[in-house]
Order: C-alpha cells, then sequence, then structure tokens
C-alpha cells in the first residue's frame, strides 16, 4: 500500500472528507508498523487546527475508510495530525499560513532568499530581507522552510523585558 498508485487513490478518497470538515488534506502516507501499518493523514486550514478539529475529521476519515475498504484486511492505525513547522512550503496556501514567520526560501535560479514573509497574494509573496521588502513570484520558488525561532524580538517587547521594569 506504500505505492504512489495507492497514495493518490486514498488522497481521492479522503480529500472531501476533509474539506466538509474545512480543512485541506495536505498528505497522506502508509509505513509498515511491525504487523500492522500506520496511516498518517495531515490536515490544516487557515487558523490552524484544533485538538477537535483533529478528533473530528478522524472520526470522517475512519468512517470513510470503513466504507471503502480502502486499506483492505491488514490492520493498521490511523494518525491525524496537522503539518509540522519543518513542513516544505510549496503551496501559495502554505506560504499565506506563515505570514509573520521567518522562512528560507529556495528559488528556482539556484539563490536563497531568507527574511519574514509580509505579505500574499494569488501571485506571490513578499518577504521583510534585512529591512528592505522583497517581492518573490510563486513560479520562481521552488519551495520555502519556516525557521525555528526560540525568541522573536517582538515576543522580548510583549514580555516586558524591554529594560523598562524597575
Amino acid at each position: 500500500m506504500g505505492s504512489a498508485t495507492s497514495r493518490d487513490r486514498l488522497m481521492k478518497l479522503l480529500e472531501p472528507v476533509a474539506e466538509a470538515e474545512g480543512l485541506d488534506l495536505e498528505d497522506v502516507t502508509v509505513t509498515p508498523a511491525g504487523k500492522r501499518r500506520l496511516l498518517r493523514v495531515v490536515v490544516d486550514r487557515d487558523g490552524g487546527v484544533s485538538l477537535d478539529d483533529v478528533a473530528e475529521v478522524s472520526l470522517a476519515v475512519s468512517a470513510a475508510l470503513d466504507a471503502d475498504d480502502a486499506m483492505g484486511a491488514t490492520p493498521y492505525v490511523l494518525e491525524v495530525s496537522s503539518p509540522g513547522v519543518d513542513r516544505p512550503l510549496t503551496e501559495p496556501r502554505h506560504w499565506r499560513r506563515a505570514v509573520k514567520r521567518l522562512v528560507k526560501a529556495d528559488l528556482k535560479d539556484g539563490t536563497v532568499a531568507e527574511g519574514r514573509i509580509v505579505a500574499t497574494d494569488e501571485t506571490g509573496v513578499e518577504l521583510d530581507v534585512g529591512g528592505a521588502p522583497r517581492r518573490i513570484d510563486y513560479e520562481d520558488l521552488t519551495r520555502g522552510r519556516v525557521q525555528v525561532e526560540f525568541r522573536r524580538l517582538d515576543d522580548a517587547e510583549d514580555d516586558g523585558e524591554d529594560g523598562d521594569e524597575g
């Protein structure tokens, strides 16, 4: 069940299930896990996904899989989650959901741009690169990655750690 054809079949089956819950189906993977298989379903939406969202879509996905018998007779474990910070930004919706985040963008010409996403639209993304705006069209991007920040400067200001405490 690890083939691209099986993945495509699962994507086609589960995409409308996720959409009915107001979510985007981002990925489906099946991997062996001992005598069972692990079916990972990744969902997302603007504003993020709550635990309640995951629980509701898990029930709907499970029902759809049972009705279709898409996983066959071999036992499997269903895991539904939202994408992690390490998910590549490959679709315009991924870039939109990462506004205000620091990203590293790989461009088709082999260069890399790193900056904070200021805005996105239908055709591209605007980054703040060292204080200067840089517009990049989606057609010029291969992918991007959100950069992990342990503490942003504006977080320190929000915590009252700007040195004004007495």
